[in-house]
């Protein structure tokens, strides 16, 4: 801190209620982590740097406050703005500090609106009310918010395996030392083995998540503690403004860390919910070919800065306890992600509104699997918007196969690498059921065809009550689709089984 005032002075200073030129509520609670302290004062939050250089952030001179806090105002205004207000200096008026005062700044903080702590995803979680709907809204929301970051050049850059390994190697070479004390030798090396492996495996990969510009500026630190609930709408918030390569990062990234600390909190339905969301509204299932990677990575910077706390000489040997219980967790999470696992291939089958894409959800979260929707599908190889309802002209034959094509080619490309995956369409021709087939039984993946099945009044009932679902699907389809189903053939009929959706 400058002109002799210390850090432990300063939050003295905006401890006190006089400081503020606005009411607050007393007393002024106080938060602090290893790189801020932030006051709570009621309406308004402010946010103080701590003059520290970790070598992945530096914030030990004011200019670099100071600018740090104005790149976290920038970055956070278009995802946050109703929360950011304004960076403002702390100067000295006599023997007094004064906030927003027209002398020589001595400090900077960070105006925030403040919201009460149980908006937090993380809150809402540990309150059992974090709701399938809530989080397939953060889906949509991360979506959009990924769609509209920017990316050049430069940005994409940071896609490069060189520099994705540089973090990688670092997380490794620092954890060593907590070998058989935090996570086991078999499960450092295998997990090194396999992120090694994949570098060099997959530099195609890399090369085209960049050229079809998935390195983006994201978010870079997407967790439950980072999302909060305020006024009826979800705010993302507290993006990493202070290290490059840890917000120029593939889209795949963010969605690892959300779906991963879902994971940890024994939550996997909800981070099946979460990404299958999010696949469905940007069409980027090859970024799943990415995502055990970066599951694992931020599994194991977790395990990687709980295990920092046995070095500190001020934690009690409790605390030491349980963070080596919280990193042991992280670590063997992050081992998990990089463990070989067995695909599957389950085709729904049946006419609009049979309830398909509801038994098809459900099960996807029971065994985590991927689920492609045909609605979708056909949208995003038409180029419009999955709200937007489709013209004739992405019905003909031609788009229904290139459709089916689609769904297939994603299918056989995630099951291949482990996933289980639902294909959620009609199938109601030979040779499209065929092809799915043929591909299970070349390849020895398990196939199940779901063949879903309710009186026809009550498909048309149903396809009447839908009014924000993506199929364009009606009622006067289904005749029409009755009659144009092709039955199961005799080689068909071992892979099927009928599900009466009738209380569905």
């Amino acid at each position: 801190m400058m002109n002799s005032v210390t850090l432990s002075q300063l939050i003295e200073h905006l401890k006190n209620p006089e400081f503020y030129p606005h009411a607050v509520e007393t007393p002024i609670q106080v938060v602090q982590t290893h790189i801020s302290v932030v006051f709570l004062t009621g309406e308004y939050a402010y946010k103080l740097k701590k003059p520290v250089n970790f070598g992945f952030l530096d914030f030990s001179t004011l200019d670099k406050r100071d600018y740090f806090l104005n790149q976290e105002l920038t970055m956070n205004k278009p995802v946050a703005s109703d929360i950011y207000l304004e960076v403002l200096p702390i100067t000295r008026d006599g023997e007094n500090l004064k906030l927003g005062g027209t002398g020589d700044p001595i400090e900077y903080v960070l105006k925030m609106r403040q919201f009460p702590q149980n908006c937090l995803f993380s809150s809402l979680f540990e309150e059992g009310k974090l709701t399938e709907n809530l989080i397939k809204n953060l889906g949509k929301l991360v979506a959009d918010f990924h769609s509209q970051t920017r990316t050049d050049e430069y940005i994409k850059q940071f896609g490069e395996v060189e520099k994705i390994k540089e973090a990688f190697d670092e997380n490794y070479q620092q954890t060593e030392k907590y070998i058989e004390i935090a996570q086991t030798q078999k499960q450092f090396e295998e997990t090194k083995t396999y992120t090694d492996k994949f570098f060099q495996d997959n530099q195609d990969l890399f090369k085209q998540r960049r050229e079809q510009d998935k390195i983006r500026e994201c978010h870079g630190d997407l967790h439950l503690k980072n999302i909060c609930l305020w006024n009826d709408k979800i705010y993302l918030f507290d993006r990493i403004e202070f290290n490059e390569p840890f917000r120029f990062v593939d889209v795949m990234y963010d969605i690892g860390f959300a779906v991963m600390d879902l994971d940890a909190k024994g939550r996997k339905d909800l981070g099946n919910i979460f990404l299958n969301t999010y696949i469905e509204q940007t069409g980027d299932w090859e970024g799943l070919q990415v995502l055990p990677l970066y599951q694992s990575r931020q599994a194991y910077v977790r395990a990687k800065v709980t295990s920092f706390l046995l070095d500190d000489p001020s934690v009690d040997e409790s605390t030491k306890q349980e963070a080596i219980k919280s990193a042991s967790d992280y670590y063997r999470l992050a081992w998990g992600y990089t463990q070989h696992k067995s695909g599957k291939l389950i085709l729904m089958c049946g006419l609009s509104g049979s309830g398909k894409t509801t038994v098809a959800q459900k099960l996807a979260t029971e065994i985590n699997a991927i689920h492609i929707r045909s609605d979708a599908v056909r949208k995003h190889l038409a180029g419009i918007s999955l709200s937007q309802r489709g013209t004739e002209a992405i019905y003909t034959a031609e788009m229904s196969q290139k459709t089916y094509d689609r769904l297939l080619e994603l299918g056989t490309m995630l099951v291949k690498i482990g996933y289980p995956v639902i294909l959620d369409a009609k199938y109601d021709r030979r040779e499209w059921r065929s092809a799915a087939i043929a591909f299970a039984e070349s390849h020895q993946i398990p196939l199940e065809i779901l063949h879903c099945s309710a009186p026809l009044e009550m498909l048309s009932d149903r396809l009447k009550a839908r009014t924000t679902d993506i199929s364009d699907a009606t009622p006067n389809l289904l005749a029409s689709q009755q009659a144009n189903f092709e039955p199961f053939s005799e080689t068909e009929l071992p892979y099927v089984k009928t599900i009466d959706t009738t209380t569905v």
